[in-house]
């Protein structure tokens, strides 16, 4: 939501403040022989897309009545141009996509292809504005470099010239330009911000969460749960007659001690074991076993209630 409000404002903001700039320089000459007869004022006035070159001025000639054409030195028009079309589209994306989040929500889901081409133009869009921005500033050095009050007069010969005075009524204004440079890495930062949220949005996102990767202890654990898994299903021979699974023992250790002594003795009435306990641990027969009714084979086992 960030992005689709403060993206169009920034980016209108960064080629505004570069592509409507308008600079003039003043410089007033003042002769020693036409001192009084003349009033030499030289005005200088460049802007956008800053074609240096091509920017000229009449200065005059102290010792005749003749003037002399100047040109200042540089074009930086390419780095400008290039800043201000970063600014325009990214102006126009915005908008466009701020249409598509509030009216076609559905269709941009839709089989993952809206959020796949907000994520590769806001990419583009990002490193755009960075080589845009680099650039734009290191122009702008140049065109302060080439208009420089101190630079303009050491063009004029007859600034050079020590009987003659050379001031400067008016200097450009570089805080606008300065501005722009700010609002360009501004809109890098957005614009790279909102690579981690469109992001989130696509497929490839969306598919490293369905399938988490295990870490090491998830893995010690796994492994750990197969291994008890195993021996809980491993048989003793049938020497040693059929014994209890692991897995009983660790449920009979959460039952009562009542309900283990009769699991215990269900479980040995149901599997025989050929290797009898001490007579000491076996009951005495019931009367009507000494009557001579079948006896178990089954020991009873006696299990003290703690």
């Amino acid at each position: 939501m960030c992005m689709v409000i403060f993206a169009p404002i920034f980016a209108v903001c960064a080629f505004a403040t570069c592509g409507g700039y308008y600079g003039h320089l003043q410089v007033k000459v003042d002769c020693a022989e036409q001192r009084q007869s003349q009033n030499n004022t030289i005005n200088i006035d460049f802007s956008y897309p800053f074609r240096l070159q091509q920017v000229h001025f009449r200065a005059p000639l102290c010792e005749t009545r003749r003037h002399e054409i100047y040109f200042l030195d540089g074009d930086m028009s390419l780095s400008a141009q290039f800043f201000v079309m970063v600014g325009v589209f990214a102006f126009l994306y915005s908008l466009l996509a701020t249409v598509v989040y509030f009216f076609y929500q559905n269709s941009y889901l839709r089989n993952n292809r809206g959020p796949l081409v907000d994520f590769v133009v806001s990419v583009v869009f990002s490193s755009l504005w960075l080589l845009s921005s680099c650039c734009w500033a290191k122009s702008l050095s140049n065109v302060e470099n080439a208009t420089n009050p101190t630079q303009v007069l050491l063009l004029i010969s007859a600034c050079r010239s020590p009987e003659n005075k050379c001031t400067v009524t008016q200097e450009p204004r570089w805080a606008r330009l300065n501005t722009s440079v700010v609002f360009g890495f501004v809109n890098l930062v957005l614009w790279a911000g909102n690579i981690w949220f469109v992001f989130k949005e696509t497929g490839w996102y969306k598919s490293g969460q369905r399938y988490p990767t295990r870490s090491a202890s998830g893995k010690r654990a796994s492994e750990m749960r197969q291994r008890l898994y195993s021996e809980s299903s491993f048989e003793q021979p049938d020497d040693f007659g059929p014994q209890p699974f692991r897995q009983d023992s660790f449920n009979q250790a959460r039952l009562e001690p009542s309900t283990q002594a009769r699991e215990l003795q269900r479980q040995y009435s149901l599997h025989q074991s050929p290797l009898g306990l001490p007579p000491t641990h076996m009951s005495k027969p019931a009367a009507h076993e000494r009557d001579g009714a079948v006896r178990t084979k089954a020991p009873v086992i006696f299990v003290n209630e703690i």
